[in-house]
């Protein structure tokens, strides 16, 4: 596991070590402790990994609004 804080991660390094907890609790190759140990720090992977996608979907929102809230510069997909 990185010694990085969760709270420091970018998106990317969050979701690489999220995966890297998964594959140790789907092997079950580790202790019980240090199986709660990661589903934990898996958790709080998760948490970290969803407020840096919710950021992005803000800042998207912010560039796509204008001042009055109003949708610019969208055109529905074809098909949805």
């Amino acid at each position: 596991m990185s010694d990085t804080a969760i709270e420091e991660m970018s998106f990317e390094a969050a979701m690489a070590e999220l995966e890297k907890v998964l594959g140790q609790l789907e092997r079950g190759d580790v202790a019980l402790d240090e199986s709660i140990a990661l589903y934990e720090r898996g958790a709080a992977l998760k948490a970290r990994c969803e407020t840096k996608l919710k950021e992005a979907e803000e800042k998207v929102a912010a560039i796509t609004l204008d001042a009055d809230g109003n949708p610019t510069g969208l055109k529905p997909v074809e098909g949805l």
